[in-house]
């Protein structure tokens, strides 16, 4: 039966399919055999245009999702430039992650994690120099990354310090740029060994005993502090520089050499730097002192003004240009060089590099006498008194004694 129906339906078929052909042929013919057309030319190009449009809105709607994806997992971060002022410090030894929480705790970034980001993606984050620096609040995390390696957002207290000055006239420059009492700097200077200087600089090898104080130790330099820097913590980077230098220029080993005490190299040196009118000239100045110590049969006396001078300053009182004889021999002056031989118990002033190095290599020669002759610091050397005397009127009419 199934057989039966399937036979009469394919009849039907073929029967359907034969008149459907005639038809089509029919139209043909009336059309004059034209080529057939395409059917749904118009629903394709629909179809590519819903196509293009779906793509777009597929498209638009990735990268939505993207962009919220990435904000999910990326740290949160301000987007604008930042308000007001804020401190920040950085200090040594701080990890990038360290500097992110101390911003976040100071509400300059939004997160710690938006500032370690930026510094990953920056190399020379690297290079953040510990300090107290200027920001400001809700700040984009590299904006505040740019701040921190500049210079002019780094808040300091530059003070320069120049060759010669003594400690008192120290204390009082630093008291004026930290606005710290100068009482605060004398009290932290009572003890030098507390500030880093080591006991073997103040052996002497001439059986006086040594002032022992801070004098000679703080190295003229230009220094930057931080805002809340204490005294103490000052003088110990000055002293931390002067053995720096001293070390680097090998002065201990020097002296050794030379056979001569390191105080006794440091205390040559601060009258070196306190007699010397130009740097040029030192190694000669230092070589009069070492001269005159070591004088046969006997020593003479240095006869520095500037010693007397440094007794006065510790004193409270003023420097003067025109000593009396009095002055330079009185007998209560400990500093005094005029009568009496030998060093005095301590340095007279800070000397610089060159002092230093001066005190250590003295230039090779006789004399025992100088004088600055001229207005620009240049001295004249004999070992002649006559001849000393003779540079003394020379310096008289140029109007530099």
């Amino acid at each position: 039966m199934l057989d039966e129906l399937e036979l009469a339906f394919d009849d039907q078929d073929r029967e359907r399919g034969r008149s459907r052909h005639r038809r089509s042929a029919a139209r043909r013919a009336q059309n004059g055999g034209g080529a057939r057309q395409p059917k749904g030319r118009g629903r394709s190009l629909l179809a590519l245009a819903l196509s293009i449009v779906l793509l777009g809105v597929l498209g638009a709607g990735g990268w939505y999702g993207y962009t919220k994806v990435t904000e999910f997992f990326s740290a949160a971060d301000y987007s604008g430039p930042g308000t007001g002022k804020v401190e920040v410090q950085v200090k040594s030894g701080d990890s990038a992650a360290d500097i992110g929480q101390s911003l976040f705790n100071a509400g300059v970034v939004k997160s710690a994690q938006a500032f370690v980001d930026a510094a990953a993606d920056n190399p020379q984050a690297k290079n953040i120099q510990p300090g107290t620096y200027q920001l400001r609040k809700e700040m984009r995390a590299k904006d505040a990354l740019a701040l921190l390696l500049g210079d002019d957002s780094k808040l300091v207290n530059k003070i320069t310090i120049p060759e010669g000055l003594t400690m008192q006239a120290t204390f009082k420059k630093l008291s004026e740029y930290t606005h710290l009492p100068v009482e605060e700097f004398q009290a932290a200077a009572a003890d030098p060994v507390a500030l880093g200087v080591p006991e073997a600089w103040f052996t002497r090898g001439d059986g006086k005993q040594p002032a022992k104080s801070v004098e000679g130790f703080l190295f003229p330099d230009t220094y930057h502090f931080d805002p809340g820097v204490t005294p103490k913590q000052i003088l110990q980077k000055m002293v931390g520089n002067f053995l720096a230098v001293a070390d680097e220029n090998k002065i201990m080993d020097l002296a050794q050499s030379k056979q001569v005490a390191p105080y006794e190299v440091l205390i040559t040196a601060s009258l070196v730097q306190a007699e010397a009118g130009t740097p040029a000239d030192m190694p000669k100045v230092s070589r009069v002192v070492y001269n005159r110590l070591n004088h046969k049969p006997n020593a003479m006396p240095l006869e520095f003004d500037s010693a007397t001078n440094y007794w006065r300053e510790l004193r409270g009182q003023e420097r003067k240009h025109n000593l009396t004889t009095p002055e330079l021999n009185d007998p209560n002056n400990p500093y005094r060089t005029y009568g009496v031989t030998g060093l005095p118990p301590g340095p007279i002033s800070n000397p610089g590099k060159e002092a230093l190095l001066a005190a250590v290599n003295p230039t090779p020669g006789p004399w025992l006498f100088f004088v600055l002759i001229d207005k620009q610091g240049n001295s004249a050397f004999t070992d002649n008194l006559a001849e000393h005397e003779r540079n003394i009127a020379t310096a008289q009419r140029n109007g530099a004694y």
